[in-house]
């Protein structure tokens, strides 16, 4: 009876579009009224020490440099000339892009910002260059660094690093798939292309132009690699390199712009912490009652069969994923699905992998559709026009998924490599 109290509860409140903190945190409360001898001030406990984590300092600093960089004429200039080369490099920008911000939002709204007025220009489909800005932003929270796989790895007490490594590849794969789709449609509808192979002077004046750019994500990702500072200390550097570079160097932002992409930061920071703390307290409470080994139990018992089990699991996140944000879907179900996923076989790090996975894809999934909303709102194109192109791009993304879910090496391969 907890359970559907707790779930029902937290699910009303979404219905009723109390925000996401507030609804996990009520739900939480309603729960130890009725059905515990709890004291209330587990929640408040718990929330101030869920938040008191150094991974999670990490997160502001990650989004505040994403909102500083950019290096799209450069992808522009090797692979605007192909068939599909815009598509392709409105992927390859996003996928870069990615490696330096670690939110799909901010792929989608930086990069899309002006690659779908350029795509349309040349001729592109609105709806399908607005698609296209969304299902390559949620390669954001896949290639490290990584919000969510921050979040993850606080939750279930894993290795950040590792789960930056094992998302690599995923991520890569992720980018080519939705590569692969914009080259079929770019042929089928003749979309043009600036019909000029890049000499090699051509080339390398656009690498010098992005060489300090292309840095970015070198010092986020090589520093934590080589175990020279930990993520949360590459993303302060970080910032302090894109601030430097992009205010004395490049000369795009003026310190008033350096002072708005802290604040925008700061601001979706700080809504993210509140539901952090509250997750932290909701998910207590699930342990303390055994509330995953029960739903494990109950989800055991529809079959014993390890595909159609884990099947069944995306399936779930892919549901969760068109409803609820990345971040409390991650703490909530977290705790849930590992023990489940781990009598499977799989590793905690796959998991977190296919877990943000799923989740992602939610965000180019109505009612949610974060990054289709903000895409609609950039382009002015309407969502209904939008589904049928992103249905394409959803498809490719979840052939990518299955390899993640049942092929180890696609997320473990590379930790393997490392002695991991």
């Amino acid at each position: 009876m907890d359970i559907l109290v707790l779930f029902g509860t937290f699910i009303l409140l979404v219905i009723l579009t109390i925000p996401i903190g507030y609804a996990i945190g009520i739900s939480t409360l309603v729960t130890l009224v009725f059905f515990t001898n709890m004291p209330l001030a587990l929640i408040t406990q718990n929330a101030i020490t869920g938040v008191d984590s150094f991974p999670l300092m990490a997160i502001p600093f990650f989004m505040l440099a994403g909102n500083l960089m950019s290096i799209v004429d450069f992808c522009d200039t090797l692979l605007g000339w192909i068939t599909g080369g815009l598509a392709i490099v409105t992927t390859l920008a996003c996928m870069i892009f990615a490696a330096i911000s670690g939110s799909a939002m901010a792929t989608t709204s930086a990069i899309g910002g002006f690659m779908i007025p350029e795509m349309t220009k040349r001729g592109y489909d609105k709806a399908f260059s607005a698609s296209l800005a969304a299902s390559a932003g949620t390669i954001g929270v896949i290639i490290p660094p990584s919000i969510p796989f921050v979040i993850y790895a606080v939750v279930t007490n894993q290795s950040v690093s590792d789960l930056f490594i094992a998302g690599i590849l995923p991520g890569v794969l992720m980018g080519v798939a939705l590569i692969v789709v914009c080259v079929i449609v770019s042929k089928k509808e003749g979309y043009q292309t600036t019909g000029k192979c890049p000499s090699l002077r051509d080339v390398w004046k656009s690498f010098k132009e992005a060489f300090w750019a292309l840095m970015t994500p070198v010092i986020i990702l090589g520093g934590i690699y080589s175990g020279k500072f930990t993520p949360t200390e590459s993303a302060v550097i970080a910032v302090v390199y894109c601030v430097i570079v992009s205010v004395f160097v490049y000369k795009e932002f003026r310190l008033v712009d350096v002072y708005k992409s802290l604040y925008d930061s700061i601001n979706v920071n700080g809504m993210t912490t509140f539901m952090v703390g509250f997750s932290m307290a909701f998910a207590a409470y699930l342990t303390m009652e055994k509330i995953p080994a029960r739903i494990a139990a109950i989800i055991l018992g529809v079959t014993d069969n390890r595909i159609l089990l884990l099947l069944l699991i995306n399936l779930l996140l892919l549901g969760v994923g068109c409803l609820i944000d990345n971040i409390p879907a991650t703490i909530i179900l977290s705790p849930i699905l590992l023990p489940i996923v781990t009598n499977l076989g799989m590793t905690p790090i796959q998991f977190g992998i296919m877990l943000t996975m799923n989740l992602a894809i939610g965000f180019v999934t109505p009612p949610y559709g974060i990054d289709l909303f903000v895409a609609s709102a950039i382009s002015k194109e309407p969502m209904s026009r939008m589904i049928k192109p992103t249905l394409r791009f959803i498809l490719s993304l979840l052939v990518v998924l299955m390899l993640v879910t049942f092929v180890e090496p696609v997320t473990m391969g590379v930790l393997h490599l490392m002695g991991k």
